[in-house]
């Protein structure tokens, strides 16, 4: 039951982080290629920083192709002209479309880079279940951005990396509280409501003025 539960929490992710590279893609008038591309690199790109980190190689993308098919999937579908239609003539929706997708991927990876620590490895520290949650939640916009040319969301955004290591935190402290599922669904919530309300209230770190 339990698997069955993170595997659907994945496969969400990856879809809300498919749409959020394939959107960042076409913003840049990429070709389809370049679409894809972004997707898929958003989808499962922290998930394979994870994987590298903890030791577990070839990656989980590399050795169940269905997180990397259904980021590709998605980001065709978003790439249809009836769609791309559809976005370009909504600003604010799509704004929308962004905030909603990227906070709950961050949400969802953050906590099942978690999850995958502790099955992993036998005692992880603290320490590393903060890093490896927060690494996988963010390592994908990260590289979406750079591939896209923009400075990382993560350092600029409202409340971002901020909102994946608060999350990371309350569902590691939880987890031997309350246990797996509840400690992953806690976290996630947490993420996601931080998220929206920094874009809400225009919640930001500061920022260095240096001229």
């Amino acid at each position: 039951m339990f698997n069955t539960v993170v595997l659907v929490f994945e496969l969400i992710g990856t879809m809300a982080f498919a749409v959020s590279g394939a959107v960042t893609a076409m913003k840049k008038e990429m070709d389809i290629f370049g679409v894809v591309i972004l997707g898929l690199c958003t989808a499962v790109g922290g998930g394979a920083i994870r994987d590298i980190t903890l030791g577990c190689t070839p990656p989980a993308m590399f050795t169940n192709p269905v997180y990397a098919v259904l980021a590709i999937v998605v980001s065709v579908i978003a790439f249809i002209p009836a769609v791309q239609s559809g976005i370009s003539h909504s600003g604010k929706v799509v704004d929308a479309l962004m905030l909603t997708a990227d906070s709950i991927g961050l949400g969802i990876f953050t906590v099942v880079g978690i999850q995958t620590a502790m099955e992993a490895l036998a005692e992880p520290s603290f320490f590393l279940l903060i890093f490896v949650g927060v690494i996988t939640g963010v390592g994908g916009g990260i590289i979406r951005d750079v591939l896209a040319g923009n400075t990382p969301y993560v350092f600029v955004k409202h409340i971002y990396a901020l909102a994946s290591l608060g999350g990371a935190v309350v569902c590691s402290l939880l987890w031997s509280v309350t246990g797996a599922a509840p400690a992953m669904l806690i976290g996630a919530i947490v993420i996601i409501a931080l998220r929206f309300c920094a874009a809400r209230f225009r919640w930001s770190l500061p920022r260095a003025k240096i001229k």
